[in-house]
């Protein structure tokens, strides 16, 4: 069954782009498409001007693009600090791995707090900031994220927004798949509208949000 159709998107140096839609519409799809995990049978993926639709995640990770998926994989066993080290193991990111450390502390205190702690024993959204943290451990020139608030408390979903915007003001290259609509684009730069594997909407984010379809079926507006 073919899941995306047409499906054009770009995402310059230093943005935040917030790719939406409902659930089902394509849009962890296109994530994994990008990273690796799927081929497509036409068209192409460009990456800082090399085509990357035919390479391995492995490789397409050395080139430094980071996925943080929407599944919390964690080893349950494996503390904070064995998880997050796991993530620098990338060459390009394991002589800097005390720096990045420092700055993933930063932003997330209680990643810093919990380092030794069994990741078995986190919560929900102690496990989510360790999924991000590991991520961004491999010091990635584009970061993806796949619906990161996803079941999480309404309070932490605001707290997670609030780390994605420290980290968009900190230059870091984002493309966020996202359910909570309002959030997503007032954060981000720029917004894709996915229905049904095609994309049917894009613009800034301040314009999707003032579009009349994005009201109705999107927020109940």
């Amino acid at each position: 069954m073919q899941a995306l159709w047409d499906v054009f998107l770009r995402v310059d140096e230093g943005e935040f782009v917030s790719l939406i839609g409902s659930n089902g519409a394509g849009k962890t799809t296109t994530l994994n498409t990008i990273i690796g995990l799927l081929y497509p049978k036409s068209g192409s993926i460009t990456f800082k001007g090399t085509p990357i639709n035919r390479l391995s995640t492995s490789r397409i990770l050395d080139l430094g693009i980071a996925l943080v998926p929407e599944a919390k994989v964690l080893f349950p066993r494996m503390t904070v600090l064995e998880h997050l080290l796991l993530g620098a193991q990338v060459p390009r990111a394991w002589d800097k791995r005390e720096d990045t450390l420092e700055w993933v502390f930063q932003l997330f205190p209680r990643l810093k707090e919990r380092k030794n702690q069994k990741a078995g024993t986190l919560s929900g959204g102690e496990s989510q900031m360790l999924n991000i943290g590991r991520a961004l451990m491999t010091r990635p020139k584009l970061l993806l994220l796949d619906e990161p608030s996803l079941g999480l408390a309404p309070k932490l979903v605001l707290m997670i927004f609030d780390t994605l915007r420290k980290m968009h003001e900190e230059g870091v290259t984002t493309l966020l798949t996202e359910q909570h609509i309002f959030h997503a684009l007032t954060l981000c730069d720029r917004g894709y509208v996915i229905e049904t594997g095609r994309i049917v909407l894009h613009g800034q984010g301040e314009e999707l949000l003032k579009n009349k379809q994005i009201k109705e079926k999107y927020l109940g507006m």
